[in-house]
């Protein structure tokens, strides 16, 4: 993870340096946009180093249920940056479309080398893009990802970009607009990628249950036991990386504590098998009698 992340601070740096010089040279006020918005995905490259140590570390005194939660917490802050930079370069892109229409301001027409910085930025963070989200996904880490899809969304700005200025380049001084107009959809692609980022973070943050079927497929996995009865009050929810269930059970009641630890530690090595080593179980016994098999909650 540590690797993958520092490979995309690397090439968030070079490519920063390149568009900065790109829009300031080739006077491209998209390109420029494009350089900040590169500039905030080099900070989130950061936030995400700093929260994988932290979230690496295994549980103690002070967290008994780990560190999972950090990486979470990197992958709101990631929304979040991505959410302000949309709106900014929103912002800064009427206000220019706004003077042109409305003020009668001129626009000054783009050069070669800021279209050029766009498509090595389009090539390069659409590859990145690729390599990040497939290692995110192998080792099943939430910002890993959310850093992929800032990848993704910095392409799809250099690729609006190059949109912009190759059309005023091969148009004409009359199509100048089209600089600010790219930057309008960048700023859009950004703040809904940052809204598909936040919003979940934020629904695992606040404790939000797991979706209708893993619950269902948990429950299933208790009932296979034979010696287990109406599985009821479960409760779950994501720390990090990792799975937590809480469930009440009901046994015979005139099975032995030790027989009933035993069932429930079945059960235990069950959905570790399913939903990785590091799941949360918490299962509460109750006793039943064969008379009474079926008992109301």
């Amino acid at each position: 993870m540590v690797r993958v992340t520092l490979l995309g601070s690397a090439v968030n740096a070079i490519l920063i340096f390149l568009k900065f010089a790109g829009g300031i040279l080739g006077h491209s006020s998209a390109m420029i946009a494009d350089a900040v918005h590169s500039l905030s995905d080099f900070a989130t490259d950061l936030v995400v180093l700093f929260f994988i140590r932290i979230s690496s570390k295994p549980q103690d005194e002070d967290h008994k249920y780990g560190h999972g939660k950090f990486e979470i917490l990197a992958t709101a802050l990631i929304g979040l940056v991505l959410w302000g930079v949309g709106l900014k370069l929103l912002w800064e892109s009427g206000n220019k479309i706004y003077g042109y229409y409305v003020l009668d301001r001129e626009l000054v027409s783009p050069g070669k080398i800021a279209w050029w910085a766009a498509l090595i930025s389009i090539i390069c963070k659409e590859l990145l893009f690729r390599y990040t989200r497939r290692a995110g996904q192998r080792v099943q880490s939430p910002s890993l990802v959310a850093n992929a899809w800032h990848h993704r969304s910095d392409a799809f700005s250099s690729l609006a970009t190059a949109l912009g200025i190759g059309g005023a380049i091969i148009l004409g001084p009359r199509w100048n607009i089209l600089d600010p107009l790219a930057a309008v959809i960048v700023s859009a692609l950004i703040i809904k990628v940052a809204f598909q980022l936040f919003l979940p973070a934020i629904d695992e943050l606040l404790e939000k249950s797991l979706p209708a079927e893993i619950e269902s497929d948990i429950l299933t996995i208790i009932a296979e036991n034979p010696k287990i009865h109406h599985p009821h009050n479960l409760r779950t929810r994501r720390i990090g990386n990792n799975l937590a269930i809480d469930v009440h059970v009901r046994v015979d009641g005139s099975m032995s504590v030790a027989e009933a630890h035993l069932f429930t530690r079945q059960i235990e090595n069950n959905l570790r098998l399913r939903y990785g080593p590091g799941t949360c179980i918490n299962i509460h016994v109750e006793p039943v009698h064969s008379s009474d098999r079926y008992p109301k909650k």
